[in-house]
């Protein structure tokens, strides 16, 4: 069953149209992650979700029940909608403790006392601030604000909890744990979740599925590693995690001709000669010994190194470009100036075509 159905959802500011057309469907107790860069219409999809922006056209189902119908001018107010949110900002009252911030929906639905008590300490031991009860958010750590934000939501187990870039004003330590802290806690209660973020690591982490926006419009919909490995547009490829980008034509019959670099065996699309757009991750170039015969694809010389602690990032230049590089620290660490060698999977290698959409794979 669907929890939430949105179909041609179309919101304007002014002459922009923020969203255009936009359709998805979220299985109940999965999460959908809408990512993309700011301006591309995923915070407006989320408020109006959530009731506090109204679409212009379209429809909105939430748990069997419509809250929008742009046709027959429906609109359910926010109140009504079973949902919960989670922002950027903490959004918790300081002078109330966290038993408190935590009850507060429960008092606006006027739960009976003893079934509050009993979901506040349900809600608390699932985020893990058993025992911090009677605190005030002055005296909690950020990620713990953040966790009691969570806690007041999942309390009145909203059919839909929506979450706008909730991660955004932790430090990178609080980011990681926090994610995986998500993860567990959505694994564990089976709610419903829409979650607006640009941090790629973060939608490929907690994301049943990822629907990737452009300037209002959806890109592409897909489960994390297909999005990763399998990106139908070169925006998508690029914004999914760095990426080598370089012009190139398929030879009829032959080799990928690569702009200023050489030609790389083992791609043949169907069809004649094309001008593409090649994507590479730099995880995906391996770094040789200076080449033998038929030992490397191309030959390079190293400009930069740059050490990651699990990773180090290579500037190579390669006959008229600069490629990034990734290769595994354990590895000798190579020196500016060292001629080397690089053989890349075609498998690995996307192409598109120059104007840009559907990808075409070896």
């Amino acid at each position: 069953m669907s929890a939430v159905v949105a179909r041609n959802l179309t919101k304007r500011f002014g002459a922009t149209r923020a969203v255009a057309d936009v359709s998805f469907a979220v299985e109940d107790g999965r999460v959908l992650t809408l990512l993309g860069p700011s301006g591309c219409g995923k915070t407006t999809i989320l408020r109006c979700l959530a009731g506090l922006e109204t679409p212009d056209e379209g429809t909105i189902t939430i748990a069997g029940a419509c809250v929008f119908d742009g046709g027959r001018g429906t609109v359910v107010p926010t109140e009504r909608r079973n949902l919960g949110m989670v922002f950027q900002s903490y959004a918790i009252w300081p002078h109330l403790t966290v038993f408190d911030n935590v009850a507060f929906g429960l008092r606006v639905r006027r739960t009976a006392r003893g079934e509050l008590a009993a979901r506040v300490a349900e809600a608390l031991a699932l985020v893990r601030l058993t025992g911090l009860e009677r605190r005030y958010p002055s005296q909690l750590s950020g990620g713990q604000q953040q966790r009691v934000v969570l806690a007041r939501c999942l309390a009145y187990r909203p059919a839909l909890l929506l979450l706008d870039e909730p991660l955004a004003n932790l430090d990178a330590q609080l980011r990681d744990e926090m994610r995986g802290e998500l993860r567990r806690i959505q694994g564990q209660t089976g709610t419903t979740m829409v979650y607006v973020t640009h941090d790629q690591a973060e939608a490929l982490a907690l994301s049943d599925e990822v629907l990737v926006m452009d300037r209002g419009r959806v890109v592409q919909r897909a489960a994390p590693a297909d999005l990763y490995r399998r990106p139908a547009a070169a925006f998508v490829a690029e914004f999914l995690g760095a990426t080598d980008r370089l012009e190139a034509h398929v030879l009829e019959g032959g080799p990928l001709d690569v702009l200023g670099v050489g030609r790389l065996a083992g791609i043949r699309p169907p069809g004649g000669a094309v001008s593409v757009i090649a994507c590479l991750r730099p995880a995906d170039i391996l770094l040789v010994p200076p080449p033998a015969p038929g030992s490397a694809d191309w030959t390079g010389i190293v400009e930069s190194a740059l050490y990651l602690g699990e990773a180090v990032e290579y500037r190579i230049r390669s006959g008229e470009r600069v490629l990034t590089v990734r290769g595994a620290a354990e590895a000798r660490l190579r020196d500016p100036g060292e001629a080397v060698g690089l053989r890349i999977d075609p498998a690995r290698v996307a192409l598109f075509p120059v104007d840009g959409t559907a990808a075409a794979r070896p």
